[in-house]
């Protein structure tokens, strides 16, 4: 790291711009996110407990869906609420404390990277579905559908220890002034009065070996379900084709927009598209991945109907 600068101050605190630009329209925005944000809590808490109620669901896809959705759930939560409060203004909307940015920062990437891993272990339970059904019930029992959980959870809440400490080593000198809408690496980065080589290295690295381990796994799981999917009767293959190609739709939407953001080594020249994209995959697609994955699936809207009919809850 390089000396620091004579009579510096260490920044205690940070300001969010957040959406400087539609300032004269930010109570249509406000609206406009904080509806996608009660959508997304609504589908998402919706699943879990139609999960949690009906026992035709008690299965593993559905396991690894809650799961999910508990991720999407957090993950909006960590950012979403801090972004409408500087919408309107909130008394302290806007700056968030030194020790609340690296908070925010670690919990935001350990929430993707465990989001990451659990595609993963749901692409190996739809490649072993598919393509070894005979087997399903031994190679995918509740005791490995655990361990592949927790694996993801461990996987993700590891996986910014080591970025986050570099982080902490940063001097900040000022200014203050976040470009962004939380606290990400890129726009703390620019801020920075140190030597940050070493910093954008390990996220770099970091960033590619998350990715480039779940992506492969769900490469190989799928390209082995499309192999086997290819030989098989018609009908079979529509509805197996018609699941997979939800799931392959969430992981496009999601890992298009991380690589893009991360798998770099220098802020990118446009930080308005940065914000766009991260628009997209922190607040758009955890609204979109239980529309895709769960809730355009017949027995997720049956499940939705026997959970929520009046007989269903005189009976209760």
């Amino acid at each position: 790291m390089q000396p620091y600068p004579r009579n510096w101050t260490q920044v205690t605190e940070f300001v969010m711009v957040g959406f400087a630009g539609v300032q004269e329209a930010r109570l249509p925005f406000f609206l406009l996110f904080l509806t996608v944000y009660l959508f997304t809590l609504a589908e998402n808490l919706a699943i879990i407990l139609v999960v949690g109620l009906d026992h035709r669901l008690r299965r593993p896809m559905y396991f690894f869906l809650t799961h999910l959705s508990c991720l999407e759930i957090l993950y909006t939560s960590v950012t979403v609420p801090k972004m409408l409060a500087g919408f309107i203004g909130v008394a302290g909307g806007k700056s968030i404390s030194y020790a609340g940015c690296l908070s925010q920062l670690f919990l935001f990437t350990f929430l993707g990277a465990t989001e990451c891993f659990l595609l993963a272990a749901m692409a190996y339970d739809r490649y072993v579905a598919i393509c070894m059904p005979l087997r399903y019930g031994s190679l995918v029992s509740w005791g490995t559908c655990a361990r592949l959980a927790a694996a993801s959870w461990l996987a993700g809440f590891l996986t910014p220890i080591l970025p986050l400490y570099l982080m902490s080593r940063l001097a900040f000198c000022g200014p203050n002034v976040v470009d962004h809408f939380f606290c990400d690496a890129a726009p703390l980065l620019a801020l920075s009065c140190s030597d940050v080589t070493l910093k954008e290295q390990v996220d770099f690295l970091v960033s590619l070996a998350v990715l480039l381990a779940s992506s492969a796994v769900i490469a190989v799981s799928y390209g082995n379900v499309v192999w086997t999917l290819l030989r098989v009767r018609s009908a079979e293959r529509r509805r197996a084709f018609s699941t997979c190609a939800a799931h392959l739709t969430v992981v496009g939407l999601f890992y298009g927009t991380l690589f893009f953001m991360y798998v770099r080594t220098r802020v990118a020249s446009s930080v308005s598209f940065n914000k766009v994209v991260s628009v997209f995959y922190s607040i758009v697609t955890p609204m979109l991945n239980p529309l895709i994955y769960s809730l355009r699936n017949k027995e997720v809207k049956g499940a939705l109907g026997r959970a929520f009919s009046l007989k269903s809850w005189k009976r209760r």
